[in-house]
């Protein structure tokens, strides 16, 4: 008994060595977005998330909120990829992910509008996500 105790403990050790997964958030006045990095082995998935209120200077736009996840390539060091394909469309888009030591930044491609409206995005504008410990 203590024999398979300690080899389901064994796993359990090796998995979450192979696993990791990293949570970044950027509020900006009214204007949340979060991004989740997971990696298991040597599969990466990004989820973005953002929920917007209107800020004082965009009176009169309406809420939203948008996401948007799939699997990450690694095309630098410190650079992933992400192309999600719209449904029913032939637009995809791109995530390009920069991760700096202690965020990261997002830019959107220009189809990136089929997945989120008004005034909702999922770049950060060059503004960095902070790694949440």
């Amino acid at each position: 008994m203590k024999i398979k105790m300690c080899l389901m403990a064994a796993m359990l050790v090796s998995g979450a060595a192979l696993a990791a997964t990293d949570h970044y958030l950027l509020r900006d006045d009214n204007h949340v977005q979060h991004l989740k990095i997971n990696t298991v082995e040597d599969e990466t998935t990004v989820t973005v998330d953002v929920d917007f209120e209107p800020n004082a200077d965009e009176f009169g736009e309406n809420a939203c909120s948008a996401t948007i996840s799939g699997e990450a390539k690694a095309v630098a060091e410190d650079e992933l990829l992400m192309k999600r394909r719209a449904e029913g469309e032939a637009h995809y888009c791109s995530l390009t992910i920069k991760l700096l030591p202690e965020g990261a930044t997002i830019e959107q491609s220009e189809d990136c509008s089929y997945f989120v409206a008004g005034i909702c995005r999922f770049s950060t504008d060059g503004k960095e996500l902070l790694k949440i410990e």
